[in-house]
């Protein structure tokens, strides 16, 4: 077990919902992580988090959601912990890095993006370039809204991985 794994586990109940909540905004996945508590490895907090996420649906998809910025931007739409926005931004970090046309191109399919499926675009950018998320975002359109939303679910789930295995210190998002 891991130091920062075993620190997980001594955390009071509302220390530990802060630090997981920063990993992923559903109330219910949080709840269900706390009720899982203590891991014995970070391959079974992994395995839990995978589990606790597919036992969710669209109203806590869409809470989880709410937890990230644009892409591009820093400003979630519910409030979020420093460790998310610092995780978002490096998450980001190849995006907004592009070009300036790129980021305009992607700012631009964002709204046209929210405007079909009344959300923001959700994808785990780690590593991504503006011109890839684009390409990826453009793609997506063609979706019909509950394919659209079981897409970025699954994306959620990626970015909290990423943000687990950064709480774990094991990678950085």
């Amino acid at each position: 077990m891991t130091l920062a794994l075993a620190r997980l586990n001594a955390l009071p109940p509302p220390e530990a919902a802060e630090q997981l909540r920063a990993c992923c905004g559903s109330s219910r996945w949080v709840e269900a992580m706390l009720a899982h508590r203590p891991y014995q490895s970070v391959d079974h907090l992994l395995s839990v988090a995978d589990e606790a996420w597919r036992a969710t649906g669209p109203e806590d998809w869409d809470e989880a959601f709410a937890h990230h910025p644009r892409i591009g931007e820093h400003q979630a739409a519910a409030p979020v912990s420093t460790a998310a926005r610092a995780w978002s931004a490096g998450e980001q970090g190849t995006a907004t890095a592009s070009g300036g046309e790129a980021r305009a191109a992607l700012a631009q399919a964002n709204t046209v993006y929210e405007q079909r499926f009344g959300r923001i675009y959700i994808v785990c950018a780690a590593g991504r370039s503006a011109e890839d998320l684009l390409a990826d975002l453009e793609s997506r359109m063609g979706n019909d809204p509950d394919q659209e939303r079981a897409v970025a679910a699954e994306e959620q789930r990626k970015i909290t991985r990423l943000r687990l295995l950064a709480l774990m210190g094991a990678r950085e998002p």
